[in-house]
């Protein structure tokens, strides 16, 4: 008799089937709080990289000079801002307040005519047809795309030939044309002047001239007030052409005096830091209030560019 052993695989049972996982795509209010939470964070980020050094300077403005170089930078010690005030305008004879007179002829008068003229040409190269019109608009484009900087030397060398070297001109002709004021106030023209008012105007009887101061330029005012907040900041942090086209400390910019003052401990031993600091901080003043103040108007202006 013979015995045999059961088959194993036989007896074995079978294995039961895993079931499959499917991974779920999360829904879209999942990914829209996950998109808000990671641009929040951004936000935040940058707003803490931007307010951090205006708070160093706020912190720094209300010490003297060995506070400033002796206590915690981010915090308050003994509070100096009135003396600190009273030094920054009585140094020098009051040099500082020439400074701030000189800025805000250079920015303000500088950015009203180049403002006036950008809305002009931007005017004439939307709402007029002329041979070359494409090609001078191409030049536009083309000219605010070359920095400043490598325009500084051949401007010095042509006022050079004029005898405008260290004069207000030099400072203000430069400000009257800025090509990307321009290119700003054509695209806000195509936007909001209509052919059909021109030509019912032209029908009354108006000439160019008046439509353009009449009509034009009133409803151009958030438009102009965009183009003109752009250029007094660019003209008020500029740096390298006034320091280039201006000699005498007379006909300086705010911030080439600060500049100055700052470099004379290394000349003369004369420790100027806490001066320089509580004028910064004064200078951000009057960037701020524009800023402010115009808020209204430049919103606008840049969302209408946008959009077009």
């Amino acid at each position: 008799m013979v015995l045999t052993q059961p088959d194993a695989t036989a007896t074995r049972p079978e294995p039961k089937a895993r079931p499959v996982r499917r991974l779920s795509r999360p829904d879209r209010a999942s990914r829209t709080r996950g998109a808000q939470r990671f641009l929040l964070l951004g936000l935040v980020l940058a707003t803490t990289y931007s307010v951090f050094p205006v708070w160093w300077l706020i912190v720094a403005a209300t010490k003297d000079q060995v506070g400033l170089y002796q206590t915690n930078g981010l915090w308050f010690s003994d509070f100096h801002l009135w003396e600190n005030l009273e030094q920054l305008f009585t140094y020098n004879d009051g040099i500082f307040l020439r400074w701030v007179a000189n800025s805000f002829l250079y920015a303000g008068v500088g950015s009203l005519g180049g403002t006036l003229v950008a809305l002009a040409a931007g005017y004439g190269l939307a709402r007029f047809d002329f041979p070359g019109r494409k090609a001078v608009f191409a030049c536009v484009v083309g000219s605010f795309l070359v920095p400043i900087a490598m325009l500084t030397l051949p401007l010095y060398l042509l006022f050079s030939e004029l005898g405008l070297i260290n004069t207000v001109w030099a400072m203000l002709i430069p400000c009257f044309i800025n090509p990307f004021s321009v290119y700003l106030a054509k695209v806000y023209t195509e936007s909001a002047i209509p052919y059909e008012l021109l030509e019912a105007a032209r029908l009354d009887g108006a000439g160019e001239i008046r439509i353009f101061f009449s009509i034009v330029l009133r409803m151009m005012t958030t438009g102009g007030a965009t183009v003109f907040l752009l250029a007094f900041v660019g003209t008020w942090n500029a740096f390298f052409f006034p320091l280039t086209m201006l000699r005498g400390e007379e006909m300086w910019t705010l911030n080439l005096g600060l500049y100055n003052w700052s470099g004379m401990r290394m000349q003369s031993g004369v420790d100027l830091t806490s001066l320089v600091i509580t004028g910064c901080l004064l200078s951000i003043l009057p960037l701020a209030i524009t800023m402010i103040a115009m808020r209204r108007y430049w919103r606008t202006g840049v969302t209408l560019g946008a959009l077009k």
